[in-house]
């Protein structure tokens, strides 16, 4: 995955070959933010003209410009795995969040 980084915030960096340029996606923020560029100097002048915009319109209408995230989720998966991990953790001595957690940790790419 391709990511760009301006002021904290990120962008998702994809090929659109409908315009031939660069599209990036501002990721975790109340509401949609994109820009396009030919280079990556150019795409990151984008991204900061966009982020810009897009904090102006928030700080405007008084959103708050980063989602909240209350640090819970569901996750579906198979019986079968379940007891594997809630063995793994057992076996390691660690909760089964904590098991999760860990590799979670581990899969990030930011």
């Amino acid at each position: 995955m391709n990511l760009m980084n301006v002021d904290g915030y990120h962008a998702k960096i994809e090929y659109d070959e409908e315009t031939d340029q660069f599209r990036g996606e501002i990721l975790g923020i109340s509401g949609g933010a994109d820009f396009y560029g030919s280079s990556p100097d150019e795409l990151r002048q984008e991204f900061q003209k966009s982020l810009e915009v897009f904090l102006e319109v928030c700080k405007e209408q008084g959103i708050e410009p980063r989602r909240n995230f209350s640090g819970k989720f569901n996750l579906r998966i198979p019986p079968e795995l379940h007891e594997k991990l809630a063995v793994t953790a057992e076996a390691q001595g660690k909760s089964l969040n904590a098991l999760a957690q860990e590799a979670l940790q581990r899969s990030l790419t930011m």
